[in-house]
């Protein structure tokens, strides 16, 4: 019903114009209705008078009247009223309200789904957390936002693979292996003490622990011979000073340079292994999937960063500098140029995210989207300036920001920090709420938006706690779906439409407008990456049927007509609150 109004407001529009000499190829023509919130406004409304009036020198309301005089008589229209500045309302015919149950019944789980004019073949790359320890509650949220993202793509007709950027190269996973050798050291007997700033957590002696049972004691070399002397405790003026990190830098090579590299390579992959092995079951028991797993190590081996950097350095972005090489970034807005190969041969991170982005584009996608965590906002800048100097098109990549999630528990914030170990895991966070109840609180705000997370409200059984309401509500239909079945009545939901006229009760009115806004809210998501619509729409249909029951209405009528009719209700609210919580990752649940 939608395109038929928009056709015929464009139609009309166009007539206008004819009529009064305006060039067609100006006009603004109507993409978009708003569904009118207020039931005494109409069903939908159109901003194309407000739009339009500068192009054609005409007060708003005026041309709004011109063109409801052009449009084109529809028999699902009942009415088209100016109101305002000059919006205009549609006002549908009766039958429309109960016509969504036909889709509903129709389409079942497909129903909300689109098929996009322009079907695009879209990457999404999220979370890609280094692999250096377990996920923590703010790569959780950004894994929730993503995974619902593509659901949301998807539904809107989109092709999107999923893609995990594995950062198995760099110094954070040598910091690593330098913190699993310790520890090894540690499991053949050695009291060794364990220095700061490598990483502490526990899962660190799990890794050394299995490294032990596989390696045994062959790994072994006594710290006289690695271990540069240190103190016992960094001042903070010597980690300020960067002292820290240049014996940690240290460590690391004298470290190299007595297993030699391939028992450096067996203690390095130890840690990479069970970290990326690790990541993925967590990801996986957070209904997370990734249709690739990307190595960052494989743009050395295969070549791509040396093409990459032959790319800039034809097109006259490189230059040699206090024997490192740098990129002109400066050259496309960034603050400054970047090294991408330090002096002693070694490339960047940076050099490796050009690579990589460079190696998206050249595998052919229509649109590659990149959720990054809030802590990379300047590096928004820095990315693109690269795609640009690549002779690549910027507007092909969009970068979404997800701020991390602050955990609160009896009211008090929880605190997190990673290389000390002292951090609330993903794993930690689905022991207490459980994965289904994390999606759905991750996904209520906006990305980019800072988001409290409260356990307590997130396992209470009440109605402020927003998931529990929604699944009440989706419990609530099944357990009145299944007393018909063991009352012994025989329930068809197609033959069911026969009865949907009698759903005339302003709150049956209200929930098939709730209903009838769903494909809306489905498509609005996928334009604004935004999947707090999603949740914002389940809250809203389920607080339309909670007041529908709690009213009184009853579902199971002694009228078989109007039981059939309000059966049909429930079914379809049913259907649709299913609909919705799959597309966030949530299992709808038969009891509560």
């Amino acid at each position: 019903m939608k395109d038929l109004i928009l056709s015929g407001l464009t139609s009309a529009l166009q007539a206008v114009a004819h009529e009064r000499a305006i060039d067609a190829e100006l006009l603004d023509l109507p993409k978009e209705l708003e569904r009118c919130k207020n039931p005494d406004h109409g069903d939908f409304a159109s901003n194309v008078a407000l739009q339009n009036a500068k192009i054609f020198k005409s007060n708003p309301r005026q041309l709004a009247d011109a063109i409801v005089a052009a449009m084109p008589q529809d028999a699902g229209i009942a009415a088209l009223e100016v109101a305002g500045p000059g919006f205009i309302n549609i006002r549908l015919g009766s039958g429309h309200d109960s016509a969504v149950l036909v889709n509903i019944v129709k389409e079942g789980e497909n129903f909300g789904r689109h098929q996009a004019e322009n079907p695009q073949k879209i990457l999404l790359e999220f979370v890609s957390a280094n692999p250096t320890g377990p996920l923590h509650v703010g790569h959780g949220r950004g894994a929730a936002y993503g995974a619902t993202l593509a659901n949301i793509l998807r539904a809107n007709g989109h092709r999107v693979d999923n893609e995990y950027y594995v950062n198995d190269a760099g110094r954070q996973m040598d910091i690593l292996a330098l913190s699993v050798y310790w520890r090894y050291m540690q499991h053949c007997g050695g009291n060794y003490a364990l220095p700061q700033g490598i990483y502490q957590g526990d899962y660190v002696i799990d890794i050394a622990r299995e490294l032990y049972a596989q390696q045994g004691e062959a790994l072994y070399r006594t710290p006289e011979n690695w271990v540069p002397p240190h103190p016992d405790t960094w001042t903070a003026e010597a980690v300020d000073n960067g002292e820290r990190d240049a014996w940690i830098d240290a460590a690391i090579a004298a470290l190299k340079a007595t297993l030699g590299e391939t028992d450096y390579r067996i203690v390095f992959e130890a840690g990479l292994d069970a970290e990326v092995a690790d990541i993925r079951e967590d990801l996986l028991q957070f209904g997370v999937r990734f249709d690739r797993w990307f190595s960052e190590h494989s743009l050395v081996t295969s070549g791509r960063i040396a093409e990459m950097l032959d790319v800039l350095r034809a097109r006259g972005y490189l230059y040699e500098k206090d024997g490192a090489l740098w990129f002109r970034a400066s050259d496309f807005g960034d603050e400054k140029d970047r090294v991408v190969r330090r002096e002693n041969g070694v490339t960047t991170y940076f050099a490796s995210d050009i690579a990589y982005h460079y190696d998206k584009y050249e595998r052919g996608y229509d649109h590659m989207i990149d959720i990054f965590g809030a802590d990379h906002h300047g590096y928004m800048a820095r990315v693109r300036a690269s795609l640009a100097a690549l002779g690549l098109e910027p507007d092909k990549l969009t970068i979404a920001l997800v701020q991390f999630a602050v955990l609160y528990k009896d009211g008090a914030k929880m605190q997190m920090s990673t290389r000390s170990g002292q951090f609330v895991t993903l794993r930690d966070l689905r022991a207490q709420v459980g994965s289904d109840a994390a999606r759905f609180f991750y996904v209520m705000r906006r990305p980019e938006q800072h988001l409290d997370f409260d356990l307590d409200l997130a396992v209470s059984h009440s109605k402020d706690n927003p998931y529990y309401y929604v699944q009440y509500a989706h419990a609530r239909t099944s357990r009145v779906l299944e007393r018909a079945a063991e009352a012994g009545l025989t329930f068809d939901p197609q033959a069911a439409l026969a009865e949907r006229e009698r759903l005339a009760e302003p709150a049956e009115k209200a929930l098939l407008r709730e209903l009838a806004r769903y494909p809306d809210t489905i498509a609005a998501a996928g334009s604004q990456m935004a999947g707090h619509l999603v949740v914002n729409y389940l809250k809203e249909l389920a607080g339309a049927w909670h007041q529908y029951y709690d009213a009184g209405h009853k579902v199971l009528h002694d009228d078989p007509a109007v039981r059939d009719a309000r059966l049909l209700l429930t079914h379809a609210v049913r259907q649709v609150l299913r609909n919705g919580l799959d597309i966030i990752g949530v299992a709808a649940k038969e009891r509560m």
